[in-house]
């Protein structure tokens, strides 16, 4: 069964809840298997460029299946940089995702952006624990 828009909010309201937490301000993002956001938010006072890093890193984990920072030591080699030019230049394979997981099988990913890279992944990992 795919993610649904009641588990991409759960997530969303689990990423928001650890960000105050933490006392940052993010803007968060999830998408389907396929890298096509289903729920996004941004805090008031979240950078607007975290819009587009957090869509960017969901991408990049729903694709490979792997949390995005898992990605960024080959970032700059011709196969990563061919599939994000292929995606349309949309993924962001830098630390601050994760893939959403049931049964062994990625139906998405959960990207944050506006903290450090490491808060972000933290975020984005407490956010999807929450399932």
């Amino acid at each position: 069964m795919a993610l649904t828009l009641t588990e991409a909010n759960q997530v969303i309201q689990a990423a928001l809840a650890r960000a105050r937490e933490v006392n940052i301000r993010i803007s968060v993002a999830v998408c389907d298997a396929g890298g096509r956001l289903v729920a996004f938010n941004r805090m008031d006072g979240a950078s607007w460029a975290s819009a587009y890093g957090s869509q960017g890193k969901a991408i990049a984990s729903a694709a490979f299946g792997r949390a995005s920072g898992e990605l960024t030591e080959r970032a700059g080699t011709p196969i990563i940089q061919g599939i994000v030019a292929a995606e349309g230049g949309h993924m962001i394979p830098s630390m601050g995702a994760v893939p959403i997981i049931k049964n062994g099988v990625v139906e998405g990913a959960c990207g944050v952006g506006g903290g450090t890279s490491q808060q972000d992944e933290d975020v984005a990992k407490a956010a999807v624990a929450k399932l």
